[in-house]
């Protein structure tokens, strides 16, 4: 066995990928330089990331500096090798200076055109509504369940906000990583939850931008190995593998592997039982999944709709945005729209147009009675979900956002499924006339989008027929 020095001697250029499995002696942390020294972890705080705005940071920070207890130790070593290696590595490309194998904005940008915020610590995916239904996205999030702390774990360096930022481990190539990979995926089957738990967080960081290494991820086994730790009842481990997955998901490449690998029970299992972040990570990875026309169908047997809208009730206003967003996208099948109606979704939505009424000025409120009204004009296309909307005070909510409301996306959206209420039902024309909402509706046919305008005079048209003909015509 070798030191750190007489390898460094050895070999003073790239790390040799054909000795991964060197083991340090415990004394070479003193010896390195005072930016380098690995420290016991304590617990991952998730941090809410962006990749494309430089207020975000993009590592996690140790800040204990004792010594590891003796217990701990052949825990440590696998860590330790992986630390070593992305050090040696990380300091070889930096010598070097070369820019081969960094990710470019444009990659990032090419990553996947249908997420904004996609990241190992954030699940902010505001980006996919947004692209659908042309929202605003609002990104002023807190960050939750960070109140607690975990089993101290065995990471030493290698998350170290010091040692390896995101930056640097782009920097290394995918050859180069192929060996700390294997070591992961190997540590994910370990007996020691400490070992899972910091060998999942490390695939989540691996796996947070680059495409590449969440292919090298994917071919490595990870999947089938981060899949049982969805159901630990460790929760940090669980939200580790959770983000993990959702990270490798928005590779193309690995959604068929990631679902046909019977992840999405064991997803819809987080959605129930994680953390705030966990159920957040969970609803993301669904609606990555969800990208693929079949794995919507099975997303919605399998039970993922009940959960959501619990999530859409009771989350953050984070995991809100996220519900939303996976519930639109699995309701554009006509079986997961009667499901979500029967879930109880349409009353949440109402009042979330309704609490933006009362909130006006407040821009969040308005963004989620947005797209509240994108996913209540989803629902609206089947029978069961306008008469839900009608009966949970659907269309009062919606004159009153063409009324008084201050987006002009919003009533765009109100004036649309309100049309989608009517068109069909001389009783629903009777209910919108009785809300007085001719007036604002000659108003939007004046001032609105193009769209909202050319909908609302198409209500009105509507709204103007002779009430028997209407109903003669049409079902009640």
């Amino acid at each position: 066995m070798v030191s750190v020095q007489e390898s460094h001697d050895s070999n003073p250029g790239r790390f040799q990928i054909t000795r991964p499995y060197y083991t340090p002696p415990p004394s070479s942390a003193a010896s390195s330089p005072s930016r380098f020294q690995k420290h016991l972890g304590r617990s991952m705080r998730t941090v809410r990331s962006n990749l494309f705005h430089s207020e975000y940071t993009d590592s996690c920070s140790f800040a204990s500096t004792q010594q590891p207890p003796t217990s701990l130790l052949s825990e440590n070593l696998t860590d330790s090798v992986i630390d070593v290696h992305l050090q040696q590595l990380a300091t070889a490309t930096a010598k070097s200076k070369t820019s081969s194998s960094t990710v470019s904005s444009d990659d990032f940008l090419g990553i996947s055109q249908v997420f904004s915020d996609f990241s190992a610590y954030s699940s902010d995916i505001s980006g996919e509504l947004q692209r659908l239904a042309c929202l605003p996205e609002d990104s002023n999030e807190n960050d939750s369940n960070q109140e607690q702390k975990p089993e101290p774990e065995p990471c030493f360096g290698f998350l170290q906000r010091e040692n390896f930022s995101t930056e640097i481990i782009e920097s290394i190539s995918p050859e180069d990583l192929q060996p700390t990979v294997k070591i992961c995926v190997d540590s994910l089957s370990s007996s020691s939850v400490a070992v899972k738990r910091s060998a999942a967080a490390k695939l989540r960081l691996l796996a947070k931008n680059r495409s590449e290494n969440r292919a090298l991820i994917g071919e490595s086994g990870a999947v089938p190995a981060l899949i049982p730790l969805l159901r630990c009842a460790d929760p940090w481990t669980q939200e580790h593998a959770v983000t993990a997955l959702l990270n490798l998901s928005l590779l193309d490449e690995n959604k068929p592997l990631i679902a046909g690998a019977g992840a999405v029970k064991s997803l819809i299992y987080v959605l129930k039982t994680g953390t705030e972040v966990s159920k957040q990570n969970a609803a993301c990875a669904l609606l990555s999944l969800a990208m693929i026309d079949e794995n919507k169908v099975s997303i919605g047997a399998c039970g993922a709709i009940p959960p959501l809208v619990s999530l859409l009730i009771n989350g953050s206003n984070r995991g809100k945005k996220d519900a939303l967003t996976t519930l639109y996208k699995l309701c554009s099948m006509k079986a997961n729209k009667k499901r979500a109606v029967t879930a109880g979704v349409v009353k949440p939505l109402v009042e979330l147009v309704v609490a933006a009424g009362e909130a006006t000025e407040e821009q969040g409120a308005v963004g989620m009675a947005e797209k509240a009204m994108v996913v209540l004009s989803s629902l609206a296309a089947v029978e069961e979900g306008r008469t839900a909307i009608v009966e949970e005070g659907g269309i009062p909510a919606l004159v009153e956002v063409i009324e008084d409301g201050a987006s002009v996306k919003g009533k765009e959206f109100a004036v649309v499924t309100l049309l989608q209420l009517c068109e069909g039902s001389a009783r629903n024309r009777g209910l919108l006339v009785g809300e007085g909402a001719i007036p604002p509706l000659v108003a939007l046919s004046q001032t609105g989008t193009a769209r909202a305008k050319h909908k609302a005079e198409t209500l009105l048209g509507y709204l103007r027929e002779p009430r028997q003909e209407a109903s003669c015509s049409s079902p009640k």
